[in-house]
Parts: structure tokens; sequence; C-alpha cells
């Protein structure tokens, strides 16, 4: 696509010309293994987002979200994530079969700092730590186990420049329902109301209910 005006930076010498190094304390953040404070942002944190791509470079990123410490620590250098059953598209599971490399970010709510994590997954069936990762009844059928590269903690500038954590700023309503979306994008075919009732009180209390 040609778009007027438009100066595109195609060598990292350019993009220094922008961007110049960073501060030699934000070089030098990264560790291999977790410390006692990383296992207490993972102890205390609900949510994450995890970046995967596949052989041929295509992408995707999945979230993740439990009850707080829901990603197991197995060593200094190890954790595992459960995986609960959602629309079985396995997109990143699918990526990860071809190319194991991994991005995350973990998220406190009301936190602006973030916890980033690169490093190898592996995709698990059946493990003893299994048994530590029920929820409501629900034992995951698969994990990703991640052998950490690179750790290291985020500022908080994109937070604050978006306001996220304001409730003064949410505006739930500015979009249609889920209902109405799936209606218009994914399920076209589907009564609006069936929608409305699949995606009321009852989507919450059976999402520990679904299996594969």
């Amino acid at each position: 696509m040609e778009i007027p005006g438009l100066v595109e930076i195609t060598s990292y010498d350019e993009l220094r010309e922008v961007v110049p190094e960073p501060l030699q304390h934000a070089a030098d953040k990264t560790r291999k293994e977790l410390h006692e404070l990383d296992r207490q942002w993972l102890a205390e944190s609900p949510f994450c987002l995890i970046a995967t791509s596949a052989a041929d470079g295509s992408c995707d990123v999945s979230p993740k979200g439990d009850p707080a410490g829901f990603t197991k620590v197995l060593d200094d250098t190890t954790i595992a994530i459960p995986e609960r059953a959602g629309n079985r598209r396995i997109d990143g599971f699918t990526n990860i079969l071809t190319n194991p490399h991994v991005g995350l970010i973990y998220l406190l709510p009301g936190r602006g700092e973030t916890l980033r994590i690169n490093g190898r997954a592996r995709i698990i069936r059946e493990a003893p730590f299994f048994d530590d990762m029920v929820v409501k009844g629900n034992r995951p059928q698969l994990a990703l186990v991640v052998e950490i590269e690179e750790i290291f903690h985020h500022c908080s500038k994109a937070f604050l420049r978006s306001k996220l954590w304001k409730p003064e700023t949410w505006n739930p309503d500015a979009m249609p329902s889920r209902a109405k979306i799936a209606k218009a994008l994914d399920r076209p075919g589907d009564d609006l109301a069936t929608l409305e009732t699949y995606y009321g009180p009852q989507y919450e209390e059976g999402i520990y209910k679904v299996k594969y």
C-alpha cells in the first residue's frame, strides 16, 4: 500500500538515528534467573499475554488468566502456565510446535509496571504439577513449560499514557455487546437473543466447566 509522505526505516542504523542507545541501567537490566521479587510478582499476577511466532513468521498474542498465582514456578529458570479450554483455535500452541520462542508480559491490576519473560516453550499434556493447577474442579489438559532466557521488569509509561487503570476513563459501552459483535462478525447465522443469553451470566459461570 502506497501512503503519500511515508518515510520508512529499513536498517538498524537508521532506527538508532531516531532512538538513541539505551541508558546503561536499561541495557543491563535483563536477567536469566528468577529473583525473589519476580516470584512475588508471579504469585500476585492473575493475567499474562503470550506472544508466539510460527516458522513462517506469522504471529499471535494470546491472553491467559486465572486466579492470582496461576503460573507455577518450577525452579529458578522454569515456569509452567496452565491452559484452560477455549475456542479450540490453539493458534499460539500451533506456532510453538514450529518455533518454541515465546514472549510473556505479566500484569498486576492497578500497577503500571509489568514483568516480561522471554524464553522457549514446550507443550505438556501431563505432569505431576497439573494437580496444583486445579481451579473450581478443572484440571488443565495442557500446560506450557517455559524455560526462561531473559526476564526483566518494564516501566509504567504505557499505562500512564493510556490511563488504563483509571476507572474514570473506562467506557465499556462505547462498543456494542459481545453478542452483537459475534452476530455481526463471527456467527451471523445465530439468533441475537440466543447469543445474548450465551454471553450472559452463564458464560462466566461455566468457564471452568468447559473441556476440549
